[in-house]
């Protein structure tokens, strides 16, 4: 990719620059819905890993608390934070209408809006149902958005409310999905500066021929312009030409959760693919190594509540060797200190 764009990605990024708390919060809307750490980050806040000198987790429990950021299902029905004001936006790109509800579905909404909120202990209470049932009930009205789990702290005994009781002033008719996915695909490029439906699919798991439909009115508009197979701001055409590209030299080791890895999954799975072919030993990526500013390797092992198993990390760059004890360390960093068992297939 070109070096232009390359640095381009990570200043936007806030990895040249690391992020203040006003830029933040652009970085945040820009690239939502928010997730947390994957595997491991179970009922904690959303972050931004390495793009601040401050503790953005700290940062967004804080917000989530002051309902700054609220919880939702989007993305293919997955969890995820956003800002509140863009509530009306991802309805309109999300909300599953509840066109052929189940008695169980039923009933279980007219309990909430009758005398919510409940949390699920009560729910079994109050319906006789087991647990097992209530969840994948709860999830389906949730994307429906006629109920709201509201998660503001990190405990699991979590209230589920009416949507309008939480989001009164809320329409979720204010826009339709093709208005909302080209709002969306703005932020989306301006964050990833070059991009193309691919990862745009790949991160809001919506259908690739919506996406060109977007993209089509952007670029009829003059918005978006065609480039390499792919699109760009036409801003940004005019901002590169006079760029010089930042001299990069860092590892960060990202989790699968990442805005960064969302975007590129298609590619970094088959990336993994390529390398881990024929290892023996338990290999399933755990973080994809982001060196100077694109991803070039995988740490590998074994997900555990803890420290993970790493039990190698694997990487293409030519010059892998040289920059062993750094992109050791970048792993080490974001697994309790602890050393992977080999490097490239040798053992440590």
């Amino acid at each position: 990719m070109d070096a232009k764009i390359i640095s381009l990605r990570m200043e936007r990024q806030c990895f040249t620059k690391k992020a203040d708390y006003a830029e933040y919060i652009k970085l945040y809307r820009d690239t939502q819905p928010g997730h947390n750490v994957y595997w491991n980050g179970f009922g904690q806040p959303p972050t931004l890993t390495f793009r601040t000198d401050f503790n953005d987790m700290e940062f967004n429990r804080e917000r989530l608390l002051d309902r700054k950021l609220v919880k939702g299902r989007f993305c293919g029905g997955n969890l995820g934070f956003i800002v509140p004001e863009d509530m009306e936006m991802f309805a309109a790109l999300y909300r599953k209408p509840l066109t052929k509800p189940t008695m169980e579905q039923l009933q279980i909404l007219e309990l909430i809006e009758r005398a919510g909120p409940f949390n699920i202990q009560q729910i079994k209470e109050e319906t006789g149902m087991l647990v097992k049932q209530i969840t994948p009930i709860l999830h389906r009205l949730q994307e429906a958005f006629l109920i709201y789990e509201d998660q503001y702290d990190g405990e699991w005994d979590r209230g589920w409310y009416k949507f309008v009781e939480m989001f009164p002033k809320v329409n979720l008719d204010k826009y339709t999905r093709h208005e909302a996915l080209k709002i969306i695909l703005q932020r989306f490029a301006y964050r990833t500066v070059w991009f193309d439906t691919a990862m745009a699919k790949s991160f809001y798991r919506i259908p690739e021929k919506e996406i060109k439909l977007a993209i089509g009115d952007l670029v009829a508009e003059g918005i978006l312009i065609s480039a390499d197979a792919g699109y760009i701001l036409r801003s940004d055409t005019e901002l590169l030409e006079g760029y010089e590209p930042k001299v990069m030299s860092f590892v960060y080791a990202i989790h699968r959760n990442d805005f960064l890895y969302k975007v590129q999954e298609h590619v970094l799975k088959e990336m993994a693919k390529k390398m881990l072919a024929g290892l023996e030993y338990d290999h399933e990526p755990l973080q994809y190594l982001l060196i100077d500013g694109e991803f070039h390797g995988v740490s590998v092992g074994h997900f555990r509540n803890g420290p993970y198993d790493i039990n190698d990390i694997v990487c293409d760059l030519p010059n892998a060797e040289r920059r062993k004890d750094e992109i050791i360390e970048a792993v080490r960093r974001v697994n309790c200190g602890k050393n992977p068992q080999r490097f490239m297939g040798k053992e440590l």
